[in-house]
């Protein structure tokens, strides 16, 4: 029986329903019912949508549309009481408490009156929440079938509600409560290198210091409407210059943070790699790109997409390292490290199977520390594990990675723009290794993409701090 109600949907013609009849469906509402019926109907209300605004109104809280509960009782009335054929004549309906996510609705509808003439039913509706309360109440007058119909149920797809500004938020709120920190904007010559620190700072997790040459700022402010009042600038001449100073500010602990602008990404990791800019440390210089992909249970570091070519073994130790470590800082106690190749095999044909291999050996010996790896790991077997399973991997890191070690900058280059471009990823990316955390973006990233990186530094340097008073 239920079966045959999976596969078909089939109506109760006007002949077969007797007064008193009824018929029940249950539903639980979640957040991505709000989103997607604010989409549908274009109801933004911020009682629906905006939390901040929701809890200075008189719920408190999010709550759900009024009218999404009055289409549960459509959907019992047009798929299965009476179902197919049904004509909706009229609908009353009172509204008598709000719905907020994570209630249950139970709707009923019971056959209240029925007119031979025309064949029209009325309906008795009411909406109980899982305490027992009634939420809506109504009268339903609907033209009932007269003819038997069994269809076969046509499955709909999945819907994937893709909030970037939503996603944007939760990822600035990992820095919740901390102050802004200083950060020296290297040679922002352009509107969004411009425009990001400034979006940045008024999330409050920055104070920009803007370090180039002054009237071109000054001019793209000015073109592109942007404010920069009480915004301190250090003019220098040039892009070179630029690097160089900052570098020096980082260096003296004028600054927490650098952050590259509209020059070459060449142009200021050497003013940070050379022997006069003193940010080098032990460690290898890496780069991890934070993915946040709306396809994905939770977000993805991708290391190393931009500063190491073909890093060796020793180099992989390093880049692996500091992911592990920002990781740590992002509350991750143990994260999952899969260490990406072609295939999942051990194979001497592929150099990076062997430095997965050999990687993995080393996590067992200590000399990599605080996560746990595995690999080689192909793309698919590293976030499904449905592929897991099919290819026989078993592992506690398959599946369900946290962190992607990809072989080289050019795959682990296209691996995040693919998820930014094609997945809709939201991204932010971060220089690891040197003294302080350095905001490396792309001339094409947004200025949301640059506030989304800002976060990440403010959060590296407040635990900085911490570790000094500890």
């Amino acid at each position: 029986m239920d079966h045959d109600a999976n596969q078909f949907i089939q109506n109760r013609v006007f002949d077969e329903i007797q007064v008193g009849d009824r018929a029940q469906l249950v539903r639980t509402l979640r957040p991505d019912d709000i989103h997607l019926f604010a989409v549908m109907s274009g109801d933004v209300n911020p009682t629906h949508v905006d939390p901040e605004f929701a809890r200075s109104s008189q719920f408190r809280e999010v709550v759900g549309h009024s009218m999404w509960g009055s289409t549960l009782i459509s959907t019992i009335l047009g798929t299965e009481f009476p179902g197919p054929g049904t004509v909706y004549v009229s609908q009353g309906l009172n509204f008598h408490r709000p719905i907020t996510i994570g209630d249950t609705l139970t709707i009923s509808v019971t056959c209240r009156e029925k007119f031979e003439h025309n064949h029209h039913i009325l309906f008795d509706c009411v909406a109980l929440n899982q305490d027992g309360l009634k939420v809506i109440d109504g009268i339903a007058e609907v033209q009932a079938p007269t003819e038997k119909i069994k269809r076969a149920r046509i499955h709909l797809p999945e819907v994937t509600i893709s909030d970037r500004e939503l996603r944007y938020g939760h990822l600035l709120s990992i820095t919740a409560g901390k102050a802004p920190i200083p950060i020296a904007v290297v040679h922002p010559c352009d509107a969004e290198s411009l425009r990001g620190p400034i979006q940045a700072a008024q999330a409050g997790l920055v104070i920009p210091v803007l370090v180039g040459p002054e009237t071109k700022i000054r001019a793209v402010a000015e073109q592109e409407g942007i404010d920069l009042h009480g915004v301190r600038i250090i003019d220098v001449a040039h892009s070179h210059e630029a690097a160089e100073t900052a570098v020096t500010l980082a260096r003296e602990g004028q600054v927490e943070a650098l952050m590259k602008g509209s020059l070459h990404t060449d142009e200021l990791m050497s003013a940070v790699i050379s022997k006069a800019g003193g940010l080098r440390t032990s460690r290898r210089i890496s780069h991890v790109f934070m993915a946040d992909v709306p396809t994905y249970p939770h977000p993805l570091l991708i290391t190393d997409a931009a500063i190491n070519i073909e890093p060796t073994l020793e180099d992989k130790v390093d880049i692996i390292q500091n992911a592990i470590d920002l990781a740590h800082v992002m509350g991750l106690p143990e994260p999952k490290v899969a260490i990406l190749s072609a295939v999942e095999t051990v194979t001497s044909k592929i150099r990076s199977t062997i430095d997965a291999a050999a990687l993995c050996k080393m996590a067992d010996r200590g000399q990599i520390k605080g996560g746990l790896l595995d690999g080689p790991l192909a793309f698919d077997n590293a976030v499904s594990l449905v592929a897991a399973k099919t290819k026989g991997i078993r592992s506690l890191v398959a599946g369900n990675a946290d962190i992607l070690v990809v072989p080289d900058l050019e795959s682990g280059n296209m691996v995040a723009k693919q998820l930014e471009y094609l997945a809709n990823a939201l991204m932010a990316g971060v220089v690891l290794g040197a003294r302080v955390p350095i905001v490396l973006t792309s001339r094409a990233d947004t200025a949301e993409t640059r506030a989304a990186s800002c976060a990440i530094a403010q959060l590296m340097a407040h635990k900085k701090r911490e570790a000094r008073l500890a």
